[in-house]
């Protein structure tokens, strides 16, 4: 009986372990494309201000 019970009671410890996880997962993988699409806009911005302004006179010349 005893057996039986503590079977049961780790039986429901590793489900509620597992549904935990599999909710870090999901959160792991938003946050990983959260992180995927900053990194693609900061490269954006960042190539847009590298870029060498145009040669121009200033206007008191």
């Amino acid at each position: 009986m005893q057996l039986e019970e503590s079977a049961a009671h780790q039986a429901r410890t590793i489900d509620e372990l597992s549904s935990q996880l599999a909710e870090q997962w999901k959160i792991i993988d938003h946050l990983q494309l959260k992180l995927t699409r900053l990194s693609d806009q900061f490269q954006a911005l960042e190539d847009a201000t590298l870029e060498a302004p145009a040669n121009t006179k200033p206007p008191h010349y």
